[in-house]
């Protein structure tokens, strides 16, 4: 089989490889995208999208439970028919996926090239089928698959991911989660919502990624009122002798339909054979690479997205495809600010992780202001006013610097503040802002006051609403 010869050979179809491919053909490159497995990016497929659609649903659902205390009347022979919940999804799943395949690799032709690639040395290519790609620049964006441990493995589809949830056709009546980060905490308690009676169990004392000892102490009291929670011990499953599942942590037991895994991700590596032509690897086994060129050491090869196992979000995924793309495109390689972390988990209320982490903060430098939901007006209106807003600033100049929160609307509060972050802005600063009433962002407003009178230098000047000419 003849051997193809481009500029830049782009291995994975996903958002990092479909932005790199984007700035490998604004800049004129010959290239071929290379993609193993299901195409129309994980997103889409099995993550964001689907995750969001069935969150919806539960949502809309569980606001019912409100309809009796504001008058609405007859609400209480409302039902669920989890087989077209399922049906639902899976639709409008399919339209996002559709419109990234019609608008990506659809149209590609003999760029596109299906298939598994691994490297003979560090300018070539051999795909699964025999065929070779000589490059110039490779760009690696194969993304990541999810954790299933394999002792697991034997209880079949009783044992499920990400991968396969969004395909059922029905819901059980019971599942355990084992693993409460932001995916397993989003579904399980959406599952939960929709009528499936679910059991959440994490080997660690937190939840959604946090940190901040009060935001998740919120956390656990709000969505533990929910469905149980087991948090601390290590989860064990048997099964029993009716097919379905036992799952034991400590003390703790539970026998359910089916179990939904959600212990991460790991980078999809393993097919490619960088070891073998001698990449350095980390004691993660992950190739070392430069977080802001996304160049292996001095390798002609770039890595983006998940597979990097660095940030695990879309639009972190897209900024690497970006960052390695034009690299790959140009002589010289350059070096990109990244922008401000941002994570969001769209549970109800939202959790929020902004800026800098808490367990990274200098206690005896940083000034920590809150605010909890209970009291503000327009969540109680909402009934939502549960949660907490604890933000985090430089005591000597009054830079913000992150935050962690727990609220209705959460997710556009994230954004102000991660925002405000990128532009270097003071606690003083963020108050002069306009803020209206009655507005969510009330909330923050009385959380950047709290957070200012702790500053140890106040050099703002006045912070009230009014502005000097």
């Amino acid at each position: 089989m003849d051997e193809i010869k481009v500029d830049v050979a782009i291995i994975g179809s996903g958002t990092s490889g479909l932005n790199a491919m984007g700035r490998v053909r604004k800049a004129g490159k010959s290239f071929v995208l290379i993609n193993g497995g299901e195409a129309g990016t994980t997103c889409a497929r099995v993550g964001c999208m689907p995750s969001k659609v069935l969150i919806q649903v539960a949502e809309d659902f569980h606001r019912r439970k409100l309809f009796s205390r504001c008058g609405i009347k007859n609400h209480e022979n409302m039902s669920l028919d989890h087989a077209d919940v399922m049906e639902y999804v899976q639709d409008i799943r399919d339209i996002f996926v559709d419109r990234v395949l019609s608008h990506t690799t659809d149209e590609m032709g003999e760029e596109f090239i299906e298939g598994y690639a691994r490297f003979i040395e560090a300018g070539l290519l051999e795909i699964d089928n025999g065929q070779r790609i000589r490059a110039d620049k490779v760009i690696i964006a194969t993304g990541s698959s999810p954790i299933l441990p394999e002792d697991w493995r034997q209880f079949g589809e009783r044992v499920i991911t990400t991968d396969e949830l969004f395909e059922l056709e029905d819901l059980p009546e019971s599942m355990a989660v084992i693993g409460l980060g932001v995916i397993g905490l989003e579904l399980g308690q959406s599952l939960n919502r929709l009528g499936v009676k679910v059991t959440g169990f994490d080997l660690a004392g937190s939840v959604g990624n946090l940190q901040d000892p009060s935001v998740i102490e919120s956390v656990l009291r709000t969505i533990g009122d929910e469905m149980p929670l087991h948090m601390g011990y290590p989860a064990n499953i048997e099964a029993t002798e009716n097919e379905q599942l036992r799952v034991s942590a400590g003390e703790q037991s539970v026998v359910v339909d089916k179990v939904l895994v959600c212990l991460g991700r790991h980078p999809n590596l393993s097919r490619l054979g960088l070891k073998k032509i001698g990449v350095q690897h980390d004691n993660r086994g992950i190739p070392v690479f430069n977080r802001n060129t996304m160049q292996l050491g001095d390798w002609p090869i770039f890595i983006a997205g998940d597979v990097n196992h660095e940030r695990g979000i879309l639009h972190e995924a897209g900024d690497e495809g970006k960052m390695a793309g034009f690299n790959a495109a140009n002589d010289t390689v350059r070096a990109f600010k990244r922008k401000t972390p941002l994570s969001i988990n769209f549970c109800d209320p939202n959790i929020a992780i902004i800026g800098e982490r808490y367990n990274a903060l200098d206690m005896n430098e940083t000034a920590i202001g809150e605010i909890a939901m209970a009291p503000v007006g327009r969540a109680l209106i909402m009934g939502k006013n549960k949660g907490i807003i604890r933000l985090y600033a430089c005591k000597a100049d009054g830079r913000l610097l992150g935050a962690e929160l727990f609220a209705v609307k959460g997710e556009n509060l994230a954004h102000l503040l991660a925002w405000s972050i990128q532009m270097g802005m003071t606690v003083g600063e963020m108050l002069r802002m306009p803020f209206y009433h009655p507005v969510m962002e009330e909330a923050l407003q009385a959380a950047l006051y709290d957070l200012y009178y702790k500053l140890d230098c106040k050099n703002d000047g006045d912070i009230t609403e009014l502005t000097n000419l």
